[in-house]
This record gives structure tokens, sequence and C-alpha cells, in this order.
């Protein structure tokens, strides 16, 4: 989303230009960059509790990470994110700590940015008695023992979220991810790689559930945030019909993005209030929250980052689907999309893969995996046998890249080969090795 006077205030005179806009995001192969971004939740080493943004919580961390070159990024005063050269550190609203990497040409340097990044909080957050552990679904805290992060924005999504989902709170304040941004070459190459990633996004959901428990206690599921997601706000989630339909492109999916509902809208660095009223509308005729303002090309920008489908189209294609797990998953979850989708051969063999699927059976795996994980059906056999070929595929895909990245599937081959999630591996501990004590989890789980 942009910053406060980084919006682009261009009005919006034609459809065409919000195509213009996704396509412009259009790259040569040899300009193609991998951007990972993980959130972890933390947590005092005293009591297991999450900290609050202050005193002596998430505020001091962001400023204590000023002085290793970060610059602040302020909302209403306070500090709610970092950057620094051409990466970010920002806060989901239940203080989960996110690093937006920057965009590197090789997942090696992936590996060197995170270590960097674990280094430099450690360095911090640990005199503090703060620990960050990776997982999809808060393990022990209640959805009411969460604290909220001083971001304008959040304010508005928490009033309209209980509107229009069960569970778009809990998306909010207690649910931790591990995504992967990538280019496309033209237009042609940005659908079929949509396509692709959003057919096997389930798969990537399965192999890495990594929230199977919630209020100290198994939850029922091996992703509750694959659950969450699935009853969070249905205008804006899921595997939207339209990317499958004859002619798709990026004006029919501009056209698409205009029925999302909307959040808000950003004047003299502050959000209005927008929460559910049509794009559509606001171009036509305004916003009642806005009289007499025209829809802006950074209006646009920013309803886009409002949508929440499994994957995202922006200027970039964002996987969205997987929990986020520990360092050596970090790595595999870019490793995963980077070996089917940056080299040819293995993009055709996972088209391929995925073609003749109709968008009810993405759906109705979708909704499978989160309780059954690589054991859900699918077409007579199961998620472990689809993600078995997905995985095969993306290794040949980084073999063909020869930068020896290939090793970085290993924790996915290994899961593929067994059977066993790293939620499977939970549930195990929580039997053999902590005497039903849940609380464990965090203390394992830090990174």
């Amino acid at each position: 989303m942009s910053n406060p006077g980084e919006a682009d205030l261009t009005p919006i005179s034609s459809a065409r230009q919000l195509a213009d806009w996704f396509a412009a995001g259009s790259k040569p192969r040899a300009a193609w960059r991998i951007g990972t971004e993980h959130e972890k939740f933390g947590f005092r080493r005293s009591d297991l509790s999450p900290p609050a943004y202050e005193p002596g919580g998430i505020r001091a961390i962001l400023e204590g990470l000023q002085g290793k070159g970060w610059e602040p990024i302020l909302d209403d005063g306070k500090v709610i994110g970092l950057k620094r050269d051409g990466a970010s550190v920002s806060l989901e609203p239940g203080g989960q700590f996110e690093l937006s990497g920057a965009p590197v040409s090789d997942l090696h340097a992936t590996r060197v940015e995170l270590a960097e990044h674990f280094r430099e909080l450690h360095e911090v957050a640990g005199p503090m008695g703060i620990g960050f552990a990776p997982l999809g679904f808060h393990p022990l805290a209640a959805r009411e023992a969460m604290p909220w992060m001083p971001k304008s924005r959040y304010a508005i999504m928490r009033a309209y979220m209980p509107r229009v989902g069960r569970m778009g709170l809990d998306m909010m304040l207690r649910t931790c991810t591990v995504q992967v941004n990538l280019d496309f070459g033209d237009e042609a190459d940005m659908v079929e790689k949509l396509r692709v990633s959003l057919a096997l996004q389930p798969v990537a959901t399965a192999l890495f559930a990594n929230s199977p428990f919630a209020e100290g206690r198994p939850n029922g599921y091996r992703t509750l945030r694959g659950k969450v997601w699935t009853e969070t706000d249905p205008d804006r989630t899921g595997i939207p019909a339209v990317v499958f339909e004859e002619g798709f492109g990026f004006e029919r999916f501009a056209d698409w993005i205009l029925d999302v509902p909307m959040y808000f809208v950003m004047r003299d660095g502050k959000f209005i209030d927008a929460a559910g009223a049509s794009f559509r509308a606001f171009l036509r005729s305004g916003l009642n929250s806005l009289p007499g303002e025209r829809a802006t090309m950074g209006d646009f920008a920013d309803h886009v980052t409002t949508v929440f489908t499994d994957v995202r189209l922006k200027r970039f294609l964002e996987m969205r689907g997987a929990d986020a797990g520990n360092a050596a998953m970090l790595l595999a979850l870019p490793a995963f999309w980077v070996g089917l989708l940056y080299e040819d051969s293995a993009q055709k063999a996972a088209a391929a893969l995925i073609r003749g699927w109709s968008v009810a059976e993405m759906r109705g795996l979708r909704e499978a995996v989160p309780q059954q994980g690589l054991a859900a059906p699918f077409r007579g056999g199961t998620a472990r046998e689809l993600a078995r070929e997905a995985v095969a595929i993306a290794a040949d895909g980084l073999r063909a890249r020869g930068l020896g990245e290939e090793a970085y599937l290993a924790p996915l081959e290994e899961i593929v080969a067994s059977g066993k999630t790293q939620a499977d591996r939970w549930l195990q501990r929580l039997e053999t090795g902590w005497g039903g004590d849940v609380r464990r989890v965090l203390g394992e789980a830090e990174v």
C-alpha cells in the first residue's frame, strides 16, 4: 500500500489506464526478481504473551532497529514500519512482525537476507525478553488477548470485517504467512503464471500447513490459517473464476477488481473510511465519504492491495497460500514457486499438470486442505500426489537455472516422502515430547 505522500494523483479517465497499470509490471526475463515476505508472532519469554505496541514492546523493537540503518515509516506520528535498501519491516494488526524483502536475483540472496534479519531482530528484541515464532495461527492467545497496532487503516478494517465474514478478525490478529512476489514477461506470461499458481495454491497450502493449535489445544486442522481464509470475506478472497475465462488478461482483471468492495481512500496522509463502497461507483459518481473528489491512480493502487485472492496480481504476482514456518520452510516457499514459474519448461509442465481442472475442483481442494492436509482428495488421488509432482517439476526448474537453488526444496521433498507436514510433526511432539503442553511450541518454533 502507498505510504502517505507517495500516491499517484493522476485522475482516472478510462478503464484502459487501469489495465495499463498492471501491464506496466511486465519485465524482460533478465529483470525478473524474487521478493520474499514472511510474518512471525512475537512473544514474551517470561509468560509467552504477545507484546503490545508499547511500553517495552513492538515500538521499542522498531526504534531499536533504526540504529541499524532502518528509516522509520510513521502513521500519525507513531513508527509503524521501517525501510532500507528496497526492503521493509511492517506490522500486521496483532503485532505480527513482517519482513518484506528487497527484490533479489536468486534464492541464495534471500537466505542471506533472512539470516541478517533474524540476527538484527535477536540483537534488539533478545535483551527485551521477546522472541519470535513463525507459525500459521497463534497457538495460545484468544482473539481478545491480541494487541492492536496503531495503524489507521486497521481501525477501518476492524469495524468492517465482522460484517462480511466470521473469521476476518482472526485473519488480521492471529495468522502469519510466508509469500513470494514474482515477475511476469508480458500479458500471456502473466495469464499462464496466474492460472498455474492459483490452481496449485491449495497444494502449497497443504505442503506448508503449520497451524494445528489454537488457544492452547489442537484445533482439528492442519492449517487453521487456511480455514480462516475461507471465512474472511468472499468478495475479495479465494480463486476468482474470471482468471480461467476465455480472453482473460489485464483488462478483464481490472474490470473484476472494480467490483471488489473498498476499504478506504487516502487524502492528505489520512485514511477516509469507504468500507463496502464500490470502486466502480467511485469512478462514476464519487463517494459519499469524499464529496467532490475524483478517483486517482493512487486510489486504484491502494485498492489493489486490499484484494486478498490466493494469488494477488499487482505489478507482479504474489503467492499467498502458505503458513509461515521455520527458517528452512521460509526459503522453501520461494524455491517452490521460482522453480515452477521462472524456467520455461517447468512452467509448461506445471501448466500441463493443471490442464482440464475446473474452478469447482480447485475450490473443492482448497476447502478440503485445511482440515485434511496432504490427504485431501482430488480426482481419485490426493493432494500429496499432486505435491509430489509439483515439487519434482520445481526441482527440475531450479536445476535448469544452474545456481544450486534446488537444495532449498529439501524440506518439501522430505514432507512429500513422509507425508508429514510441519503441523503433523507438532501434533506428534505434543503427544511424545511435551506432555500435552501446547505452550512448548513457541520456544521450539522460535527463529
